[in-house]
C-alpha cells in the first residue's frame, strides 16, 4: 500500500485539528511547495509543532488500520521529508507488535539521509540505479553500497558499510520514472538493464507491463510516461511477440537457481578492455556458487573484448580448467586461466550470465587412467 502523509485542503484533519498544520502569518494553512512548484492542493504536516504528539500518534495509527486488514508492505512516499524521530519512534513500535511488516522508503535524497532512513526502520530503500548508465558509475554506485573490489579484491570497497543495514531495490523504471536511456534506447536496452538490476541486487523489479512492452513515449520535457496509469486505466497484449515476458522468466529463474544473486555482498567487478564492456562476479560466501555477468552498454554496435579473471575471486587456480555456462542461452565453453574473450551483439543478446562450473572431468580422472 502507498502511503503519502498529507492531506486535501478539504481533509477533515484541516478543521478538526489545525494545530497539526503549519499556518502563515495571516492564519492562513501552508500549502506546500518545491520552488519553483506549488501544490496548493496538498497541506503537509507539522511534526514538530504544538500539536506533535497527537499527530504522530493518528499517523501510527494509519498504519495500524492498514495492518490489521492484511497489508504487510508500505511504500512510504518522501519520508525524507519528515523527521527521522517519527520514524525511528513510528517503524520500532510497529515493529514490536508486527515483525513481519515491511516498510519500503521511497526516498530520492542524498545518501546519508537514505542510509539514516533505513538505520531508522525502513526495510528497504530506492536507489539511484536508475540513472547510472556507464561502466565507472555503476561500478563506484554499486561499490558505495554493497562494498566489492577491483580485479584483485574481495570486499571492502570505498563506503561499502551500507551492506550492513541498507537494502536497495534496482529498478530500471518506475510507475513515476521513464529515464532518459529508455525513452532513446533499443529493445537491447531494456534487457541489459534488467540484467543489470536483476543481478547486481538481491531485490529487483519493474513497472511491469510498460517495461515488458518496451514503451517509450515520455511527456514532453519529462521523465516520467505520457500514458500514464496514474492517470487513465489501461489494458497491454502481454502476448505480443516482441514482449520481454521470455527474458524477464529466464532472470527470475536464474535468481532462483543461484543463492550467489541473493545475497547483499559478494560483488567483484573484473577488468576488461573495452569500455562499452562491463563485467562483474557474484559469489556466496564459501564460493560453491559463482556466477560471472558481462553486459554490452552500447545498445547500438556489437562490441567485443577481452576479461582479466581475478580468479581468487571464483576460487579457481591459474591453470585450471572451468566451464563457463551461459545461463540466458544455454551455450557452454571451456576457459583456463585468467584471460577470457567475449563479444556481445545487442540485435541478438546483449548480456551473459555465466554459471561457473569449476569441475571438468578428464580422463585422468577415472580410476583406470594409468
Amino acid at each position: 500500500m502507498d502511503i503519502a502523509f498529507q492531506t486535501s485542503p478539504d481533509h477533515p484533519y484541516v478543521k478538526q485539528h489545525p494545530e497539526w498544520f503549519v499556518h502563515r502569518p495571516d492564519g492562513a494553512i501552508q500549502y506546500a511547495e518545491n520552488p519553483p512548484k506549488k501544490y496548493q492542493d496538498i497541506y503537509p504536516f507539522d511534526f514538530a509543532g504544538a500539536g506533535a504528539d497527537g499527530l504522530w500518534r493518528e499517523l501510527r495509527s494509519v498504519f495500524s488500520h492498514w495492518i490489521a486488514q492484511g497489508v504487510r508492505i508500505f511504500r512510504v512516499d518522501n519520508p525524507h521529508t519528515k523527521p527521522l524521530g517519527f520514524w525511528q519512534w513510528c517503524l520500532s513500535t510497529l515493529k514490536e507488535e508486527h515483525p513481519d511488516v515491511i516498510f519500503l522508503a521511497e526516498a530520492f535524497t542524498r545518501p546519508k539521509l537514505m542510509y539514516a532512513l533505513a538505520k531508522a526502520g525502513f526495510s528497504q530503500s530506492y536507489t539511484y540505479f536508475t540513472w547510472r548508465t556507464t561502466k565507472p558509475e555503476l561500478t563506484a554506485y554499486v561499490q558505495s553500497i554493497f562494498g566489492g573490489g577491483v580485479g584483485g579484491g574481495v570486499g571492502g570497497g570505498a563506503g561499502g558499510d551500507g551492506r550492513e543495514f541498507f537494502r536497495p531495490n534496482f529498478w530500471p523504471n518506475t510507475p513515476d520514472i521513464l529515464p532518459e536511456h529508455l525513452q532513446f534506447g533499443t529493445r537491447a536496452t531494456f534487457i541489459a538493464r534488467a540484467v543489470l538490476a536483476a543481478t547486481l541486487s538481491p531485490n529487483w523489479g519493474i513497472y511491469g507491463p510498460a517495461y515488458e512492452l518496451q514503451e517509450h513515449v515520455a511527456r514532453e520535457g519529462a521523465e516520467e510516461y505520457a500514458q500514464n496509469e496514474k492517470y487513465q486505466l489501461r489494458s497491454w497484449d502481454l502476448q505480443r511477440a516482441d514482449s520481454l515476458r521470455p527474458v524477464l522468466r529466464r532472470l527470475n529463474r536464474i535468481r532462483r537457481e543461484n543463492l550467489a544473486l541473493q545475497r547483499l555482498d559478494g560483488t567483484v567487478f573484473h577488468q576488461t578492455d573495452n569500455e562499452s564492456l562491463i563485467c562483474y562476479s557474484r559469489t556466496t560466501a564459501d564460493r560453491h556458487n559463482a556466477v560471472l555477468v558481462v553486459v554490452n552498454l552500447d545498445p547500438h554496435n556489437k562490441h567485443s573484448g577481452w576479461i582479466d579473471l581475478d580468479l581468487g575471486a571464483l576460487a579457481l587456480t591459474a591453470n585450471q580448467t572451468f566451464q563457463a555456462h551461459d545461463l540466458i542461452g544455454d551455450d557452454r565453453h571451456l576457459w583456463r586461466g585468467p584471460r577470457a574473450f567475449v563479444s556481445l551483439d545487442p540485435q541478438v543478446m546483449p548480456a551473459h550470465i555465466f554459471g561457473i562450473r569449476r569441475r571438468v572431468h578428464s580422463e585422468e580422472s577415472f580410476e583406470y587412467f594409468l
